[in-house]
């Protein structure tokens, strides 16, 4: 008759009740959750059984000793009393691994040495010799836990950690943990619509652990079976005729589901991570099983060869993995009206650190629960989709009532404002041949955001960074409030609306990356066409109080030879093209930008060899030219701090040495066009004495910027004739 054994199972936090639940399955008896773990019962089977099956565990650990310790030599007599003869073998390998929590022993490493010691020195007074060390994979790992003065020795019959299936050599730089994705999987009730027949989509799937550990679940496929390394193969007590009975019945459970796995798949916009993932499917040998491929977010759709409704699972970025939590509001937002109005009946679960992030896909959760990604507190939140809300109050038959009589009075003179604005300035641009253009800028002091139209097809809404003396709650509500009448006050579909926080930026914040969809549109100005980003970066890719300015470097380029530092992404490259010039050099940084310049360049016809793009640091460019210019375009940023310079830029305190050395490019006769945004800027004029300056700022200054005339300021600089 077996005989039963205590046991205590690891996992992370919050997962304790999935984890006793999936002990019962195995035959587990006496069930005790505990933080970060559950205590049980249960024969050998059922310890093999939790190695083999479980999804959630980390470790599973046999109890060796129980003992109390208020000094090093306390543990080490502890150690020494156990019978290790009965545990290990002296010809095997084994580690020791130890945790400390409010012990009077401090040090992990030192305490795991004292226990190796004690048993080392137990083999050698026994036998004469001693087992070696194993740190990666020894034939046994003991574990020692203290809690106080309380410490248990155990044997790690996992080995190594649970969540570690075998499959997963590499992941993306956000990946999400085997047992966490299950666990999203298990409260998603996933098995359930599995089941049924329903679909897998994983729409930001990276190195495809969601998509995969769906499949397992699906097809009744144990993890275990993926790993080559258990903790008990070197246990005196191991059992080789039961675990290969376990193992072979795994196996046969695994040939019949996987003929009943439904359509799973993954899709990431970054091509980069699907070959990761093609490889971790494959290695789960799951080929033709779950699929994975390259595609936008905004390209998801349903298709028609899945059956019923499904499941959407996505771990999206959040603010601790890429950016602050207000840059991801208008990607969560695209989100909730993608998935509602493309998968209407299906349910979705999604993984965040913010709980403001997960209201921001304007759904409704039925159910959160925390979670931990790695060592990131998150929420798990599950949805049911349901057709667009707009939808349903249009098809209602109830009159709807006008946005006057629904909101407060000081959000009604912010709509007011925001409509007469957009009147007066949509006629102006009408006239100017303008397609985005700015609408309003904090126009009111309660309402301290700028709303950017373009193409009148998207806006982009730019919340400031309140005063300190304002309380973060309440700027954030004055911003829900603006999101909340804008697709109305705009004629806009909520998901064409996106937000960003403008903050102080320092270094190259400004131009860091706050969210990865990769989704680009194409915008117009004056017969040339961009590319635009609304959500991965601070910036669209396009300044529209700098037009003026570029349309100038377009009427002064033809037959010139143009440089453009600190380029951006190439706008006034291209206007220069299209004016004629001969030759052009765009300089930044940011292989990001010099990237996105040559697509700018490329979208409108101009990819001779003739234009140039340079990743440099403009100082260090500046200082190794030896080429002349025509026409330089210098529009430097307030403060940064390069990779490739030692030291940092200040635009008031290094503009006159940065005008020198590129005014040092041009030509005789040629043309420096200066321009920077630092609102409280002052040009040292009589450290640059040696040159002819005019200031243009006024000029330069367009109808939608009269509100913010110091939003730059530019000047035309040329050498002194002698």
């Amino acid at each position: 008759m077996s005989t039963d054994h205590e046991y205590f199972a690891t996992c992370p936090l919050f997962l304790e009740d999935l984890l006793a639940s999936e002990l019962e399955s195995f035959g587990a008896t006496d069930i005790k959750q505990q933080k970060a773990g559950v205590a049980f019962k249960g024969t050998l089977e059922a310890a093999y059984r939790t190695c083999l099956w479980s999804r959630i565990a980390n470790r599973v650990l046999l109890p060796l000793r129980e003992f109390s310790i208020e000094d090093k030599d306390q543990l080490y007599k502890g150690a020494s009393l156990i019978r290790w003869e009965n545990i290990i073998s002296p010809d095997d390998t084994f580690a020791v691994s130890a945790t400390l929590t409010r012990s009077p022993l401090k040090n992990e490493k030192h305490a795991a040495l004292i226990v190796k010691d004690a048993i080392a020195d137990y083999f050698r007074n026994l036998t004469g010799s001693r087992p070696d060390v194993d740190r990666s994979q020894p034939r046994a790992r003991i574990n020692l836990h203290a809690h106080g003065t309380e410490a248990v020795l155990s044997l790690d019959l996992s080995g190594d950690s649970l969540h570690k299936r075998g499959y997963r050599l590499e992941g993306s730089s956000a990946s999400i943990k085997e047992n966490t994705a299950a666990a999203l999987l298990y409260r998603s009730g996933w098995a359930e619509i599995a089941s049924q027949g329903g679909a897998f989509v994983d729409p930001m799937c990276g190195s495809a652990t969601l998509p995969i550990e769906a499949a397992l679940i699906a097809g009744d496929i144990a993890p275990g079976l993926y790993r080559t390394y258990f903790g008990f193969y070197g246990w005196m007590k191991h059992d080789p005729d039961l675990w290969e009975d376990l193992w072979d019945e795994a196996e046969e459970r695994k040939e019949k589901g996987m003929k009943h796995i439904p359509p799973v798949t993954g899709y990431d916009q970054d091509g980069k991570v699907i070959p990761r993932a093609l490889e971790n499917i494959q290695r789960a040998g799951l080929n033709g099983i779950v699929h994975a491929e390259k595609r936008e977010l905004n390209a998801l759709r349903l298709n028609e060869s899945w059956r019923g409704p499904g499941l959407i699972a996505v771990n999206p970025p959040y603010g601790e993995r890429l950016g602050d939590v207000e840059n991801l509001r208008s990607l969560y937002r695209s989100m909730g009206d993608i998935f509602s109005e493309r998968f209407p009946g299906w349910k979705m679960t999604m993984i965040t650190s913010s709980g403001e992030l997960s209201k921001s896909t304007g759904l409704r959760a039925e159910k959160t629960n925390s979670i931990y990604n790695g060592p990131i507190k998150c929420i798990l939140a599950r949805f049911s989709l349901y057709e667009n809300p707009n939808e349903r109050k249009e098809h209602s038959g109830k009159k709807a009532i006008p946005l006057e009589q629904r909101i407060s009075p000081a959000l009604n003179s912010f709509v007011n404002r925001v409509r007469k604005r957009n009147k007066h300035l949509t006629k102006w641009a009408k006239r100017e041949n303008i397609s985005c253009y700015r609408i309003y800028d904090a126009d009111l002091p309660d309402y301290n955001v700028a709303i950017d139209l373009y193409e009148g097809k998207w806006a982009l809404v730019q919340e400031y960074a309140p005063p300190e003396e304002i309380e973060q709650e309440k700027a954030d509500g004055r911003i829900k409030e603006i999101m909340s009448v804008l697709p109305e006050v705009l004629e806009l579909s909520r998901s064409d609306i996106f937000l960003k926080t403008r903050r102080k930026q320092k270094g190259k914040a400004q131009y860091s990356r706050v969210a990865a969809t990769g989704k680009r549109e194409v915008v117009n100005e004056w017969g040339s066409r961009f590319w635009v980003n609304f959500t991965d970066y601070l910036d669209t890719g396009i300044f529209l109080d700098h037009r003026i300015v570029r349309s100038m470097i377009k009427d002064m380029s033809n037959g010139k030879k143009f440089l453009n530092l600190f380029c951006y992404t190439g706008t006034a490259t291209v206007h220069a093209a299209a004016g004629g010039a001969k030759s052009t050099v765009s300089v930044d940084s940011s292989k990001t930008y010099t990237d996105w310049a040559r697509d700018n360049m490329a979208l409108n016809g101009f990819g001779d060899r003739k234009h140039k793009y340079v990743k440099e640091d403009c100082f260090t460019f500046l200082k190794n030219c030896k080429d002349r210019f025509d026409l330089i375009f210098l529009d430097p940023p307030t403060f940064s701090n390069s990779k490739s310079s030692r030291s940092t830029f200040d635009i008031q305190r290094d503009h006159v040495s940065l005008i020198k050395l590129t005014a040092g490019r041009l030509e005789k006769g040629g043309i420096l066009i200066f321009s920077n945004n630092f609102r409280k800027f002052k040009l040292d004029e009589k450290a640059l004495d040696k040159f002819n300056m005019e200031e243009i700022s006024e000029k330069t200054i367009s109808e939608d910027f009269r509100r913010n005339n110091r939003i730059h300021r530019s000047w035309i600089i040329q050498a002194k004739e002698v």
